[in-house]
């Protein structure tokens, strides 16, 4: 059913719901656009409406071939919409969740690409905040690339920003999707272009392994992760990348490369990658039987992160809903508001503490593969100390018998007498 959005645009039908709004296929003055409608209870915050006209300028001056330019921003009654190009093709995760992981050449591509926008945004003042697969576009109608990539677009600038307000959100909850938050933002600090570059070798990590460095289980365990654990290495790939990555996941952010940096290496690298393979690695606690019973064990602190204190287990990247009351309509989640950790908690706390790096297919402490492994161990252990203490007794009572038949006969007598 069309709906006007504004004077100048008419929405027609749905291409994809998220937690901060709904994006529809739209047509404008100069023909087909993208429109995301934010939620109408994010409409009627005045705050955030101020909020919305104040960065007008600066998302419409953001003009580079690999971002989905901003077009528009519309307040019109309950209507709260950013007007956007429209990209024929899908996301970066739809074709992850179709191929797990991707050949090195096409990942380093594609990264490139969004290393590219990043650096165009940076130089203009704009921090994305929110750099994720799902937030990364893949123009089907554009040339292929490197490994047969097709051209990568990075869209939702300032969505993460405009949502996070002084009266929306407090000191104590961060804004952001938890396996992508840099470490400085889970301390509490303000985000600055370092957090894109964290987020964006993380999602580089993810396309080359199938599963995120720091990713899984407990939102509030992940954030610790971030903060306290190191990478665990990839095997197969060049030295020269995987330094790429681990400098772009330095905790410190200072020690960060900037995207310029960054976008320049990858492509430096790209010529080393031809015809590698996709990476053979052992997702962490791959057994669908185990990966379900942690999952049960971790919800256990729920209202850690949720203030719910329900206990339900949820999905590996668990999704808080942005809006209180409001569900989650797809599993294209923008946004995930959380409590910050105290620092006890950061540093190995009562909540839990970081796990040291392991070889691949080795299972993770605190885990239920790790946890029946510590169990089995246990039960050898107390049937060994069984065996131990038996074969003791039997000592025992074998000695108490020589030890009667060879008493003095004086204790024969005394021991016959009535």
């Amino acid at each position: 059913m069309a709906r006007n959005i504004g004077s100048r645009y008419t929405t027609h039908q749905i291409l994809g719901r998220g937690s901060a709004g709904t994006v529809w296929l739209g047509e404008g003055p100069e023909g087909p656009v993208a429109v995301k409608l934010l939620r109408e209870d994010l409409a009627s915050d005045q705050e955030l409406v101020g909020r919305f006209v104040q960065e007008r300028t600066a998302l419409l001056g953001l003009d580079h071939p690999r971002v989905v330019k901003v077009r528009d921003l519309v307040v019109d009654g309950n209507d709260l919409a950013l007007v956007m190009d429209l990209v024929r093709g899908t996301d970066l995760r739809t074709r992850l969740d179709r191929e797990r992981r991707l050949a090195p050449e096409a990942a380093v591509a594609i990264t490139a690409d969004v290393a590219d926008a990043l650096a165009a945004a940076h130089a203009a003042g704009v921090v994305h905040r929110d750099v994720k697969p799902e937030n990364i576009l893949l123009d089907m109608e554009g040339p292929l690339g490197p490994g047969g990539a097709h051209p990568a677009l990075l869209t939702d600038f300032g969505v993460a920003k405009l949502i996070d307000t002084p009266g929306r959100t407090k000191a104590t909850r961060i804004i952001g999707t938890p396996d992508y938050l840099a470490p400085e933002i889970v301390e509490g600090l303000p985000p600055r272009a370092a957090v894109d570059i964290y987020a964006l070798a993380t999602v580089l990590y993810e396309l080359l392994a199938g599963f995120t460095p720091f990713g899984g289980g407990h939102p509030g365990a992940v954030l610790r992760r971030h903060v306290t654990e190191t990478v665990v290495p990839l095997p197969g790939i060049p030295e020269e990348l995987w330094q790429l990555i681990v400098q772009c996941l330095a905790k410190a952010p200072a020690s960060r490369l900037r995207a310029s940096e960054l976008a320049a290496r990858l492509k430096d690298v790209l010529p080393l990658l031809k015809g590698i393979p996709p990476l053979d690695v052992d997702e962490p606690d791959s057994d669908p039987a185990a990966a379900a019973a942690q999952a049960s064990e971790q919800y256990e602190e729920d209202a850690y992160a949720t203030g719910t204190g329900s206990g339900e287990p949820g999905p590996r990247r668990a999704a808080v809903p942005l809006v209180p009351g409001a569900s989650a309509d797809s599993n294209r989640d923008t946004h995930t508001s959380m409590r910050v950790p105290a620092p006890d908690e950061l540093s190995g706390g009562p909540l839990g503490t970081a796990r040291a790096p392991r070889s691949a297919g080795a299972p993770r402490p605190g885990s239920a593969r790790h946890k029946a492994g510590v169990v089995r161990k246990r039960r050898i252990t107390l049937a060994v100390a069984a065996v131990v203490v038996a074969g003791a007794l039997g000592a025992g009572g074998y000695l108490v018998a020589s030890g009667d038949e060879d008493a003095p006969p004086q204790d024969s007598k005394q021991s016959s007498q009535p």
